[in-house]
C-alpha cells in the first residue's frame, strides 16, 4: 500500500470519568489472592499498567464517538457535509443491527450520501478503518473520511472478576489476567486530500501480514457484535500472543521498511498497540527500536482495544513528542493474528 494523496488531518478522544487502580482492582480480588498466595502490586508488576477507565454504567458506544469525532471535526476545516465515509471501528457495539456507526452519523449532522457502516477487526479496526479510507481518497472516491471508535472494558472486566473470585483458580487467572488490563476511551481520525488536510501529516503508505494459525489464542465472546453490556467471556494465552506476536511483528517491520523505503535510522518516532510493558520491551528489542522513539500511554489508560494506538498518537502529538518532519511508525497487532503497520511524515 502506497499513497501519494492522503494526510491524517486530525484526532479527537475522549477519554472515560472513572479511574480505576490496580491497586483497586487487587482489593476487590483479594480472596483470590489469598487463595493463591499472590502478594500486593503483582497486576502492575505483571503488566505495567498502574490504573485504567471505566465509562459510567449503561453508556453507550455512540455518545463517545460522538464527542470524539466532534473534536476531530472542531480542530480541522473540514465541515460535516465533507465527509465522504464514517466507519465506526470498534469491538465493542451498541447492537447487531444496525451498524453503531449510524447513530454516530446522526450525531455528527453527517449528509446522506456518507458511507455510513461498522468495521470489526479485534484491535487493529482503527488500523483498518483508515486503510479503506485511504483507499477511497486516493481513487478520487472522496475527499475527506472520518474513523471513529469507542471501547468500553468495564462489563467484561467485572464478569472476569466475579468468575476469578467464583473458582479461585490458578490456570483461570493466568487465561484472563490479560482482560484486567483493559481500559475505556474512544477516538476519531479524521483523514484528507491534500487539496482540504488542514495539518499535513502525510500517510505514506503500509503493509500487512497475518499468522492466522494462531486465531484461537486471544478471543473475546460469544459474538463480536452483542452489545457490550452483554454477557461475555474473554480469554487469553498471554504467552502465546507474545511469542507469536513478536515474530509476526518482525516479519510485518522487515516488510514495512522495505515497502516505505525508508533507511536504517527510520522511523524517527514509533506509536504502538497499548498491550502493557512486557509487550513493548520485546518488540521494540527484536526489531531495534530504542525505548525513547516510543511513546505509551497504557501506565495510565491500560489497553483500550482499537483505540489504543490512535488515542497514543493524539496524546503524543499534544505533548510534543511527535514534531514536524518526523517519519513516524503506526504499528498495530490484533487477535488472529493481525499485523499493519504505517508510515506518516508528521
Amino acid at each position: 500500500m502506497l499513497y501519494k494523496k492522503v494526510y491524517i488531518d486530525s484526532f479527537g478522544y475522549e477519554l472515560a470519568p472513572n479511574v480505576v487502580s490496580s491497586d483497586d482492582i487487587e482489593k476487590r480480588l483479594e480472596p483470590l489472592y489469598k487463595a493463591l498466595h499472590f502478594q500486593k502490586g503483582q497486576l502492575e508488576a505483571l503488566t505495567g499498567i498502574r490504573e485504567r477507565r471505566f465509562w459510567d454504567p449503561g453508556f453507550p458506544m455512540y455518545e463517545g464517538a460522538i464527542k470524539a469525532g466532534q473534536k476531530a471535526l472542531d480542530s480541522s476545516l473540514v465541515s460535516p457535509e465533507d465527509i465522504g465515509i464514517l466507519i465506526y471501528a470498534g469491538v465493542c457495539r451498541d447492537n447487531l443491527e444496525p451498524a453503531t456507526a449510524c447513530a454516530v452519523s446522526h450525531g455528527l449532522g453527517l449528509g446522506p450520501e456518507t458511507q455510513i457502516y461498522d468495521v470489526s477487526n479485534a484491535c487493529l479496526g482503527v488500523l483498518n478503518g483508515m486503510i479503506q479510507v485511504a483507499n477511497a481518497i486516493e481513487l478520487g472516491q472522496i475527499k475527506a473520511g472520518l474513523v471513529v471508535s469507542c471501547e468500553s472494558a468495564r462489563q467484561i472486566m467485572e464478569f472476569t472478576m466475579d468468575r476469578l473470585l467464583e473458582n479461585k483458580d490458578m490456570d483461570h487467572f493466568k487465561k484472563t489476567v490479560a482482560t484486567l488490563t483493559g481500559g475505556s476511551g474512544a477516538v476519531a481520525v479524521l483523514m484528507t486530500e491534500a487539496s482540504i488536510s488542514n495539518t499535513g501529516h502525510r500517510l505514506f503508505g503500509g503493509v500487512v501480514r497475518s499468522a492466522t494459525r494462531h486465531h484461537k489464542l486471544c478471543r473475546w465472546g460469544p459474538d463480536t457484535g452483542v452489545p457490550a453490556s452483554g454477557l461475555h467471556v474473554m480469554q487469553t494465552d498471554s504467552v502465546g500472543v507474545l511469542q507469536h506476536g513478536v515474530v509476526l511483528g518482525i516479519e510485518t517491520y522487515y516488510a514495512f521498511k522495505k515497502k516505505l523505503s525508508w533507511p536504517d535510522d527510520k522511523p524517527d518516532k514509533v506509536i504502538c498497540h497499548q498491550v502493557g510493558a512486557t509487550h513493548q520491551r520485546n518488540i521494540l528489542d527484536s526489531i531495534g527500536i530504542p525505548e525513547e522513539r516510543d511513546f505509551t500511554t497504557f501506565k495510565h489508560l491500560g489497553n483500550i482495544g482499537t483505540v489504543s494506538l490512535p488515542i497514543t498518537a493524539a496524546i503524543a502529538e499534544e505533548r510534543e513528542f511527535l514534531v514536524k518532519n518526523d517519519l513516524v511508525g503506526f504499528f498495530g497487532i490484533g487477535s488472529g493474528l493481525n499485523c499493519l503497520m504505517l508510515g506518516i511524515r508528521w
